[in-house]
Order: C-alpha cells, then sequence, then structure tokens
C-alpha cells in the first residue's frame, strides 16, 4: 500500500491546472497533500513523436492550509502534448496518469496504450490562449463614485441636492459629476494615479447608478456624452485610462421597456425582456426575479435576443467613445453565452479593453479567457481585513490564503485582478482598522507589491472613514488642511514604485513569512523585490538572505553579515528591499 496521501493528489487537463499562457509556452501545475511528497517530475512531450518526451523537475509554489502546489513552464516546439507525473516520497516512486497511479515498470509506457493513459493537451490553438490586455501589470487603478467625488458644475446637480460633506444615506445627493472628475485630472495624475474605474454613470433614478433606466443615455446630473467623450480625451493625454461600470444583470425600476411591461402586461413587446413568473406582473409580493430583494432592479432575461441586441449595442457606442474597459455588476447571474458576445463585442472595438466582473466567490469558470479577464479580487480583500485590520489571522494563514487565491486561477487571469482593500459595497479599510493608520499603510504595501491591479477607493489616501453603505459613499472633503498628508505622500510613494518596478508588475511570488513578519518575493530577471511586514504592536527582527538591500520607501540601506541581513522592525511598519548585487 503507498505511504503517499493519493486522495489529495490532483491535476485537470485544460485547467488553472494545465494552460497556454502563449501559441508555445504551457504551464502545468499539480496538487499533492501538505508536505507529502519529497519532489514532483513531469514528462512532457509530443504525443505522436512520444520516445521523444523529457522529463522535468517541478517547482513548489506554495502551500495553502492542506496542500502543496507544483507548477512547471514548459517551452513547446510541438504543441500536440501528451504528459504524466512522477512523485516521490523517501524511496517509493510513482507514476501519476490520467487513469490513476502506476508502479514505474508496472506497464510499458511506450506501446501500451491500454495500461497506460497519459494526460494530453491536444492542441494549443491561439484563439483560445487567454490574450490580457497590454497595459494590465503596470496598471494603477482609482475607485471613484462620482456623485460623491467633486461637484463640478453645479447647474447639473438635482433640484434637492444636499450640502456638500453632509452625511449621506440611500436617497440622497451631493453633485458629483464628470466635470468634477476632469477638473480634479490634476489631482489624480499628482497622486500617481494611471487608471480610473467610475461606478455607473448612465441615466438612472438614484445616487448609486446602479439601477439603469436609459444605457444609451449619461445620466443628466453627471453631463452627457460630450462630458464623457472630454473625460476621456484628457484622461488620455495624462496617461489615465477609463473603466466604466455596466450593470447587465438588471435594470432601473423606471426602466421605460419594464414599465410598458407593467402597464400592457402579457401585451407588451416586452413581455419576455424580464423573468416574470405569471401575469398581471405584481410588485408586492414581486412575482418577477430582480437584484437581491426586492421588485425595484428586475432582472434582465439575457438569453432573449431582444435584450442582448439592445445592451451589446449600448456597450458597443459607450466602448467607441475611446474606454479602456469595463467593470461588470453582478456579473456572476448572468449568462455565460452572453458574456462571450459581450467580449466579442467589446475586444472588436478596442482589442485592448480589459474586462472585470464582480464576483465575490471563486470565479474560475468566467476567468478561462473567453468572458472576462479578471474579476474584483474581494476573496484577498477579506484575508487583509482579517490580518491586517482585524488581526483575526496570522501571516502563515494569510499566506496560505494568498496562495490558494493564486491556485484559483491562470497566471493571465491573476495578473488582471482588480486588487482593493475596500470600495463602495464595503465599509473603508481605515475604518475597519478602528482608525490605525499603520494598519492600512501595511495593507497598501501588499496591495501594491502583490500580483494583479492595485485599486484604491477615492479618498482613502487622505484618510477618509465611513462605516458600511451608504456611510462608505461619503463627499471627497477637498479642504487640504482636513488631509492626512503623511498618508497622501505614502501613496504618492507606493504608486510610483508600482509604475516603476518590473519585479512589481511581472515578477514570480515567493512567500517567506516567519514568525509574526510577513514576506513576500518578487523576482522579474536580475531584480529581486522583497515586501516586508510587521503588523503587531511591538517591535520584530527578521532576517532576510543577501549582503545588500535599500529600502524604497525609506531610502534606507541595510547591509548584512555573512550572507545574511537582519532587519529591526517597528511596530506596525513595512520596507520594500531592493536586493543589490555586491560587486
Amino acid at each position: 500500500m503507498s505511504t503517499m496521501n493519493l486522495q489529495a493528489i490532483l491535476h485537470i487537463p485544460k485547467s488553472n491546472y494545465a494552460y497556454p499562457v502563449s501559441g508555445l509556452d504551457f504551464r502545468v501545475r499539480l496538487r499533492a497533500g501538505r508536505g507529502d511528497l519529497d519532489s514532483v517530475r513531469l514528462v512532457i512531450g509530443n504525443q505522436y513523436l512520444w520516445e521523444t518526451r523529457e522529463e522535468f523537475p517541478m517547482e513548489k509554489l506554495g502551500s495553502d492550509g492542506l496542500f502543496d502546489y507544483y507548477q512547471y513552464e514548459y517551452h513547446c516546439t510541438d504543441t500536440r502534448l501528451g504528459y504524466y507525473f512522477l512523485l516521490k516520497k523517501g524511496e517509493e516512486e510513482l507514476i501519476y496518469t490520467e487513469n490513476g497511479f502506476l508502479e514505474p515498470g508496472s506497464v510499458d509506457i511506450d506501446h501500451d496504450r491500454i495500461g497506460f493513459v497519459h494526460f494530453q493537451f491536444p492542441f494549443i490553438n491561439g484563439i483560445d490562449v487567454h490574450k490580457k490586455p497590454s497595459w494590465v501589470n503596470s496598471a494603477v487603478f482609482y475607485q471613484i463614485f462620482p456623485e460623491r467625488f467633486c461637484n463640478g458644475d453645479p447647474s447639473l446637480s438635482p433640484e434637492t441636492v444636499c450640502q456638500w460633506g453632509g452625511k449621506p444615506d440611500r436617497m440622497n445627493f451631493f453633485g458629483g459629476d464628470l466635470p468634477g472628475v476632469i477638473q480634479k485630472l490634476p489631482y489624480l495624475s499628482e497622486l500617481g494615479v494611471n487608471a480610473l474605474y467610475l461606478t455607473p454613470i448612465f441615466e438612472a433614478s438614484t445616487n448609486h447608478k446602479y439601477d439603469t433606466n436609459d444605457y444609451t443615455r449619461i445620466d443628466p446630473h453627471f453631463g452627457d456624452e460630450s462630458t464623457l467623450v472630454e473625460l476621456v480625451q484628457k484622461a488620455h493625454e495624462r496617461g489615465i485610462r477609463i473603466m466604466l461600470d455596466g450593470v447587465f444583470n438588471h435594470c432601473g425600476f423606471f426602466f421605460r421597456q419594464f414599465q410598458d411591461v407593467l402597464k400592457h402586461g402579457e401585451k407588451s413587446p416586452y413581455r419576455d425582456w424580464f423573468h416574470i413568473k405569471s401575469f398581471p406582473v405584481t410588485l408586492d409580493p414581486p412575482n418577477f426575479d430582480g437584484f437581491a430583494i426586492g421588485p425595484y432592479m428586475p432582472k434582465f432575461n439575457t438569453e432573449n435576443q431582444e435584450v442582448m441586441e439592445y445592451l451589446l449595442g449600448a456597450v458597443a457606442k459607450w466602448t467607441r467613445t475611446g474606454i479602456d474597459g469595463w467593470r461588470l455588476d453582478v456579473a456572476d447571474e448572468v449568462d455565460a453565452h452572453f458574456w462571450r458576445e459581450f467580449r466579442k463585442t467589446v475586444r472588436g472595438i478596442n482589442p485592448d479593453a480589459v474586462i472585470i466582473g464582480e464576483n465575490w466567490w471563486n470565479a474560475e469558470p468566467w476567468l478561462r479567457g473567453d468572458q472576462f479577464d479578471g474579476v474584483m479580487n474581494y476573496a484577498v480583500q477579506r484575508a487583509s481585513v482579517l490580518y491586517f485590520a482585524e488581526d483575526r489571522i496570522g501571516p502563515k494563514k494569510f499566506e496560505e490564503s494568498l496562495t490558494e487565491n493564486l491556485v484559483r486561477y491562470t497566471d493571465q487571469a491573476n495578473d488582471c485582478m482588480l486588487n482593493l482593500l475596500d470600495s463602495h459595497d464595503t465599509a473603508r479599510f481605515l475604518n475597519t482598522c478602528g482608525g490605525e493608520a499603520g494598519r492600512l499603510k501595511n495593507a497598501a504595501v501588499f496591495q501594491y507589491t502583490f500580483v494583479g491591479m492595485p485599486c484604491t477607493y477615492y479618498g482613502t489616501e487622505i484618510g477618509m472613514t465611513g462605516g458600511n453603505d451608504p456611510d462608505c459613499r461619503r463627499t471627497f472633503d477637498w479642504e487640504e488642511s482636513h488631509w492626512n498628508r503623511e498618508l497622501f505622500e505614502f501613496y504618492q510613494k507606493l504608486m510610483a514604485l508600482r509604475k516603476g518596478q518590473k519585479a512589481l508588475q511581472y515578477g514570480t511570488v515567493r512567500f517567506c513569512s516567519a514568525g509574526e513578519v510577513f514576506a513576500m518575493e518578487r523576482s522579474c530577471g536580475e531584480d529581486t523585490l522583497v515586501t516586508v511586514v510587521n503588523n503587531t504592536d511591538g517591535e520584530q527582527e527578521f532576517v532576510l538572505p543577501g549582503n545588500r538591500a535599500l529600502d524604497l520607501l525609506s531610502g534606507a540601506g541595510y547591509t548584512g553579515e555573512a550572507g545574511k541581513i537582519r532587519l529591526k522592525l517597528p511596530a506596525f511598519s513595512s520596507v520594500i528591499l531592493k536586493k543589490e548585487t555586491v560587486q
């Protein structure tokens, strides 16, 4: 009987465990029980020229609470691939194949096609390779809730507008608009932003605009189509990209076609645009599907051809204004066929546009290159709250959670994740930290050095606080004397580093935490950067292999002895160390 934990071993062809990263580069992963195997080797080659196969050692990517993960990137000369794994534990060796586990020598691997069935990847078709936008690795996003960012044109404001700085509730308006975003582009450039994510800007009844009434029109309290074009053009002049928010799962209660169904019932030409269970339509209780609970955001039947044509027509119109991508609300509730057609529409107009879904859970089925590029990374956001803000997990548990999330997806998808600490749907991170800016700074250091696109929620950089929705949607405080200037300058440094360091954009990831200190290494070519975080209320020591390093945040230099650099980290502090080669 094998001493290996065979139940833990997993490989799935044509998935996040086996996928092409280019036309000739193929990435292979294997899962095994934590600490169970001594080594894993990949045997791979052209399945039609099987005798030419080669053997390669797989690298251990990392571990979560239960499993170890191994990976190897194979450069192909022919993409008709067959492969299997050689597993070793102590003196025991096993072969892992499509039809299970075999002992070496128990079958004729070259000729027995019944007793031995290797894994296969039949052919790398170029159209199936997930092609991420060219710019995502250097993207520094900033999320703006337009109604609360800046009132640039008071003539656009609703009659019931409240005084800027007042307490937000679910119904009130403060007059923020697109001219306000245009006016503050110099501020965003000064901060270091190079991409904006705007929550919905299309005509709707509420302040948040997630209840769209007309997908073909900019909300008149925000401006008009020419205002959006001006914003895109002026942002692009500053090297800032624009990502809009699309709400295609549901519409607003006052959406014209839904009002027609309310009025005409079964006789309405739009009766099949929605998920209506019976006629006449009733609101209390609702006899149709809507977003979450209640009748005020009716759910679209996106399988209906007319619905798809209407929505994708609007998508095409706004994509042609020059925007650089879409964030998609409640994306996991819309059918996959719609999203595939959506991707064709958007990429047909702008081949370099990014597509980000809102999915708070495991999103792997949507991230295979035919629907979204990435999602809002709420899994990592939750882990960040648990570790940095609430002390509910330690560095190792945080590390395990990150590893689990990285292995869920292909590397192309991981590069396109929108990494956030807070948003319009969560309490502000500083609020969750109890106002401790040191915890926020530690979390931001991690966020800006991790894989994926960092995204800062408006006002976080100046120390804005707020509880859950609607309190997290306060107006931006433009009185600079109220700002946490030190925090602002800290974010400037992080954004500059993200845009300037190739290791933070393209580097491999290796976790190397020890004791109470979280540490993460990013390497790209000859450049190696190490993020080291002390998220405790006392001084911590961390030993880093090397002879010399420079902290890119403070400019402080460190010299090692006998190949070891001993760091003493004050309470709630971080460093981003660039290892230097001693000549």
